[in-house]
């Protein structure tokens, strides 16, 4: 059955993103709330950053925690991308996507003594960033080889909560601590293979990720010979393309740090591999978020949308107050009313469920569809159970427009499964 389809937006290319299908189509099969990603735009994603600094011993680590799905990573994979991982479930989620121990690197936050035996168990790299967590380590693990994340004093991002370098953050060990990694690297017998850093989230200028590189690479030359220095991620998408707002220039990223890793390798003679860690460059714009509108109403002089895109589906603008486009989509071939201020809503029960707050859109009506874009980084990651939702579904757009289902929607028995007493 043919459908016509009107989109507010104005990306024509934006049907192309669901392949052969419409939004109605993929919802009515998978149901809603629905995540779809498109193949093609993740590998161009991939491909980008992989060619970003010429460099021999240049690689890049797919942070997991911004998109886990075995399907997804497979595909980063296969375009020559490595993992890095936040925890044992982020380890096993890159094993069992193919990666091989080699190619994972366990950046551990405050972990426990069982967590670092998981890691050493199976042959992962391992950054600590505590001197108290580099003494449990070692431990664990004497003899073996560990990593240090070093805060480099720079900060970088969109909101407080996600600049992850500086003096206020609980990341990383202070450069002046280098002598005490030491003592306690000998103390343990443990080959310190690797620095790290990770400054921030979201970064949209590069300047201040290249003063944190040549901190680093600077830093590098008191730990005596390093297998790797991984400059860390953070770099950022457009989320606001429907305003015109331009991308993260990264050639002129890659420039910049091309030129500082070749003036430094000249300079004292070591060819360590240099790593980047991008998650959210790489997903974000691959996945978008499908939604239905069950309600529209007033409240004075606010006019809502009433949809099933509660913030345990999508947490960035309640956590953030991150904004991401969306477009409207309608079946039928009704001309669509000018834009309105419209704020869209979900379905939990709370005042900060709201996804997009005084959003210039068509009067939405019910059963419309409400598409949030670059939604592939942190979107069903985050999401969660909060007030017994369900987890929506994934959904892969492959390169030639078919699609299918890449993890099930929740379902009522798996909300009882972990709650069952065993007979």
């Amino acid at each position: 059955m043919s459908q016509t389809i009107q989109i507010h937006g104005g990306h024509t290319t934006r049907t192309a993103f669901f392949g052969s299908a419409t939004p109605f189509e993929l919802t009515s099969r998978y149901g809603s709330p629905l995540y779809v990603y498109n193949e093609t735009i993740l590998r161009q994603r991939c491909r980008e950053i992989a060619h970003l600094v010429d460099y021999e011993r240049f690689s890049v680590n797919f942070s997991a925690k911004s998109n886990s799905n075995p399907a997804l990573l497979r595909i980063v994979r296969s375009e020559g991308l490595k993992a890095d991982a936040m925890s044992p479930g982020e380890i096993c989620m890159d094993l069992a996507a193919g990666f091989t121990p080699d190619d994972i690197f366990f950046i551990s936050n405050n972990v426990s003594a069982q967590e670092f035996e998981f890691a050493a168990d199976r042959g992962v790299r391992v950054s600590v960033d505590s001197l108290s967590q580099l003494e449990l380590f070692g431990s664990v693990n004497p003899g073996g080889s560990v990593a240090v994340r070093l805060n480099p004093g720079v900060g970088a991002g969109h909101h407080k909560k996600v600049v992850t370098g500086g003096k206020e953050t609980k990341f990383g060990i202070a450069p002046e601590d280098a002598e005490t990694i030491a003592d306690i690297c000998a103390r343990h017998r443990l080959t310190l293979r690797g620095i790290n850093q990770h400054i921030g989230s979201l970064f949209m200028e590069g300047d201040a990720y290249l003063a944190a590189a040549a901190r680093l690479l600077e830093l590098a030359e008191g730990f005596g010979e390093l297998d790797f220095i991984d400059f860390g991620g953070g770099f950022g998408v457009p989320y606001r393309k429907l305003d015109g707002q331009g991308r993260l220039d990264l050639a002129e990223l890659g420039r910049g740090l091309t030129a500082l890793i070749r003036d430094w390798t000249t300079r004292t003679g070591r060819k360590p591999e240099i790593m980047v860690e991008p998650g959210r460059y790489i997903s974000a714009e691959c996945g978008v978020l499908l939604g239905t509108v069950h309600a529209v109403k007033a409240n004075g002089p606010t006019h809502f949308a009433g949809t099933d895109l509660g913030f345990n589906v999508l947490a960035r603008p309640m956590l953030y107050d991150s904004h991401h486009d969306i477009e409207l989509h309608r079946l039928g071939g009704e001309p669509l009313a000018e834009p309105t201020p419209v704020t869209v809503v979900g379905n939990i029960c709370e005042s900060g469920d709201i996804i997009a707050r005084d959003r210039m859109l068509p009067a939405p009506r019910e059963n419309d569809i409400l598409a949030v874009l670059d939604a592939g980084a942190y979107g069903h990651a985050m999401s969660s159970n909060y007030n017994l939702r369900l987890r929506p579904a994934e959904v892969l757009v492959a390169a030639d427009g078919s699609h299918s289902l890449i993890r099930r929607r929740d379902s009522l028995d798996d909300l009882l499964a972990p709650y069952r007493m065993a007979v």
